[in-house]
Order: structure tokens, then C-alpha cells, then sequence
């Protein structure tokens, strides 16, 4: 593989943003010199004043194949990955048919993403009633962790589990080294909120808001802290969308509770007081709720209760989303940005006074830590793979959704200005993505498998 040099006056490297030339060797990144260090003859791509960060890491996408590839597919999540600056993507086990919850669906997956994929990629196992056998085999497969429901997951494929199913898998998880993803809403919470709402406008998205109460997340969420410190297990909590929970994951996390938690662009970006009427782009699960817990939100993510921001991307074919109706009770709840991603929370945390160093702690960091890819990726620093991102921090572009490289192009952002425009995504030193280009881009992302 050719050796070449990314120099730029504004790098982030491990000692912060600061001129510098990163050379890249064989798709790993081999040293990390002072700007003019450059070798005569050597390859160079000159990012001038552009930002050049490590490739984003999404850790939570949804990808669905093989099995339902009318609604997305690794070639077009990851070429949408690719142009918004992400390097590496952990698949989510449901909606693909089969669920990721044997080895053998795993494998099944691992065929099906051969030469389509733009960036890296890695998957998570899931948990279900009855697999705590297969949990092996997941583990020796290579996936970081295993996800659950705690509440019906839309799916049939992939059934929700009890508190006595995670009594029995939790501690098989513990002693494979595997971390718990829990989609934490209790189905009792849920069920008297439907019971309640029976005769309430569908269109009106707070008749959908009172079907998903916040009693219904903080009650899992309690369940999930006590398992884990009667097991002494890992377990993190995905999509956290009510902001009363945080009080017990802090006090649980400062008690030395292994409970980490992320949030998602949307719940930081929009509120439920702004989604008008039959605007079933906006519906997902958990929802978006009122500005006051949306700050809420913001405030934990500050303080380090919240370890991570990630897209969720969670896309379907357009009719499911009952455009003609605009019926939140029967619509899909999943929100598509996967392309925004780093855009959105750019946007969003320079309004806030946030540098780019914190924004790349909840978006890359972080994730990274938990698909169990920190040591390879998220940091400009020798030996870890050269997936970065030249982006324009300054550059503002207007949401077009034909633009967006995702399978459909339904999404809440449609005509929502963002900042920080994309340029160039380099995976494992390799051109991906690059904006100046009419061709698509390149398919040069690999399999990772989690190293134990």
C-alpha cells in the first residue's frame, strides 16, 4: 500500500489541535511530525486549513441485511457513513433476518456485506429469550457486546427479555468479557400509558409522546443498575431519551457500577414542542421529548454521566412512515441521519460554546471505548489505523434530502442548516469519500472483529 503524508495547520492530535503531517504507512498511521516535517519526494495531501480529526464511530446503526434490504444496506449505509465523515459503523443485531444471535447469523451477515462496504464496520450480538448458549459463539466471532429489549421490539425476530432472561445471560456475558446493550423501556410503564390513550388523536405527537412516558425508561434503567451490581456486570444503556434517569446512572456510576450510558443527535437537536402535527419523520423509540429534558440531556452529557453521542440510524422505507396519514401509533419509529451525523453535533456544541477536542470525545472516544476498538481507532497517533476526516469547520450547508447517500431519504432534517462540511474521509489510508470527486464513494472498508 502507498505511504503518503496528510498535513494540515489544524490536526488533533493526542496533545490537542495543532499543525502537523501525519504519515501513514500501510493503511496504520506511522508517525505524527511537526507540519514542515516532510521527506523529499514524499506523497502529500495538504488539508491547509481544513480540521483533520479521526474518522467519527458510530456505534449504534442499523443496517438491515440481509433480510430487509428494501429498508437499508451495507452499501448504501456505508457510503452515506462515508461522505459524513464516519469511519467505522457497529451494526445493531435486529431488523437483518436472521437477528445477530447465534454465530451462524453473524457468519450469515459477514457474507452479506462482502464488497459493499465503504468504511469499517463491526456488529453487535444480540440477547433474547433462550440463547445464553449461543452467547459463545458470538463472543468468539468477534462481536463487543450483545444487545436487548427490554420492551417489544417492533420485530418479530427479535423478542424482548425479562428480568429472569437477563438474570441467566448477564453473568455469561460477564465472564466473556461481552458488555450488555439494553433498549431500556418496561412494557408495564407502556401498556397502561396505550390503555390511557385509546381514542386520542394519532396524528398529534403528543398522543405518541404519553404512549412512551419516561416511567417507562427509569424503571428498566433501575432494573438494569441493580443486575449489574448484583453480577457485577457491564451494561450500557442505548438511545437514554429521559433525562430523570440520570440522577440514579450517576449516583450508580459513582458507587463503581459498570453502567454507561449514550444519547443521540436527535433527542440534542430537536424538541417535542417543535414537531407539528403528522411529522412521522421525527417518531422514534424512545422519543423525543419536551425542551426541558432536552437539557437536561445536554447537562449530563457535559458532566460525563452521558459517555456518548450517536445517530441511531434506524431507516425504513418511506410508506412505513404512513406519510399520506401521518399517524405516529402506526408508523415506524426510526430516525435516518447517519450521513448528518457529525454535521449535527458540530452544529450543536459550537453553539454551546463545545470545541471540536469535546465534540470528538462523544463521537469518537467514546464509542470506540465501547465496540471495543480503542486500541486501533480514534486517535491521530502511530499505530492506529489511518481512517481520518478533512472537514470545514466554518461551512455551512442546507439539509437536501437527495443528497443524503442513505437507501431513502426521509429524515428530520430536511432544510435544517448545519455546519461543517465534509471534504475528504480516508479509511485505513485509503480515499473513501472525497466531496471534489463526481465518482461515488470507494469501497474500501473492512470487517472488524473485537480482539480478546
Amino acid at each position: 500500500m502507498q505511504s503518503f503524508i496528510v498535513r494540515g495547520r489544524r490536526v488533533l492530535t493526542p496533545q490537542g489541535l495543532r499543525p502537523a503531517s501525519v504519515h501513514i504507512r500501510d493503511g496504520k498511521i506511522s508517525k505524527v511530525e511537526a507540519v514542515d516535517v516532510v521527506l523529499p519526494g514524499a506523497n502529500v495531501l495538504d488539508a491547509g486549513d481544513l480540521i483533520v480529526t479521526p474518522g467519527i464511530v458510530d456505534s449504534h446503526v442499523h443496517i438491515n441485511e440481509p433480510g430487509r434490504t428494501e429498508w437499508e444496506g451495507f452499501e448504501t449505509a456505508t457510503a452515506a457513513a462515508a461522505a459524513g465523515g464516519i469511519t467505522t459503523v457497529v451494526d445493531m443485531p435486529l431488523n437483518c433476518i436472521p437477528a445477530t444471535t447465534t454465530r451462524e447469523a453473524a457468519e450469515a451477515k459477514l457474507a452479506a456485506l462482502e464488497g459493499k462496504l465503504h468504511v469499517d464496520v463491526a456488529f453487535w450480538g444480540g440477547v433474547i429469550p433462550g440463547n445464553v448458549d449461543a452467547l459463545e459463539g458470538l463472543a468468539k466471532f468477534g462481536v463487543p457486546g450483545c444487545k436487548c429489549f427490554t420492551c417489544p421490539s417492533g420485530v418479530d425476530e427479535f423478542p424482548h427479555v425479562s428480568r429472569a432472561d437477563l438474570e441467566v445471560a448477564l453473568p455469561r456475558l460477564r465472564d466473556l468479557g461481552l458488555t450488555l446493550l439494553v433498549h431500556a423501556e418496561a412494557p408495564g410503564p407502556l401498556e397502561a400509558a396505550e390503555r390511557e390513550l385509546a381514542g386520542k388523536d394519532p396524528r398529534d405527537y403528543r398522543t405518541y409522546l404519553r404512549s412512551r412516558p419516561r416511567s417507562a425508561e427509569d424503571e428498566a434503567i433501575a432494573m438494569v443498575i441493580d443486575l449489574c451490581r448484583k453480577h457485577r456486570a457491564r451494561a450500557h444503556i442505548v438511545h437514554l431519551s429521559s433525562a430523570s434517569a440520570l440522577p440514579m446512572i450517576r449516583a450508580a456510576q459513582q458507587d463503581g457500577v459498570q453502567i454507561s450510558a449514550e444519547t443521540c443527535l436527535h433527542y440534542l437537536a430537536f424538541t417535542a414542542e417543535e414537531i407539528v402535527s403528522g411529522a412521522t419523520s421525527f417518531k422514534c423509540a424512545p422519543p423525543i421529548r419536551e425542551a426541558e429534558n432536552r437539557e437536561l440531556l445536554w447537562r449530563g452529557l457535559e458532566d460525563g454521566t452521558i459517555a456518548m453521542v450517536v445517530s441511531d440510524h434506524s431507516p425504513c422505507t418511506p410508506a412505513l412512515k404512513k406519510p399520506e396519514v401521518g399517524d405516529f401509533l402506526q408508523a415506524w419509529g426510526g430516525i435516518s441521519s447517519l450521513q448528518l451525523g457529525l454535521s449535527v453535533l458540530w452544529t450543536l456544541a459550537r453553539e454551546r460554546g463545545h470545541s471540536v477536542e469535546q465534540m470528538l470525545r462523544w463521537n469518537v472516544e467514546g464509542p470506540a471505548r465501547l465496540a471495543g476498538v480503542s486500541d486501533r481507532k480514534g486517535r491521530l497517533a502511530p499505530g492506529y489505523d489511518a481512517d481520518l476526516v478533512l472537514w470545514d469547520d466554518a461551512a455551512s450547508f442546507e439539509v437536501q434530502p437527495d443528497a443524503l447517500r442513505h437507501r431513502h431519504h426521509v429524515t428530520p432534517y430536511a432544510g435544517r442548516r448545519l455546519f461543517g462540511q465534509v471534504k475528504k474521509t480516508l479509511v485505513g489510508g485509503r480515499m473513501a469519500y472525497d466531496s471534489a470527486s463526481a465518482q461515488p464513494p470507494a469501497t474500501v472498508g473492512r470487517f472488524v472483529a473485537v480482539r480478546r
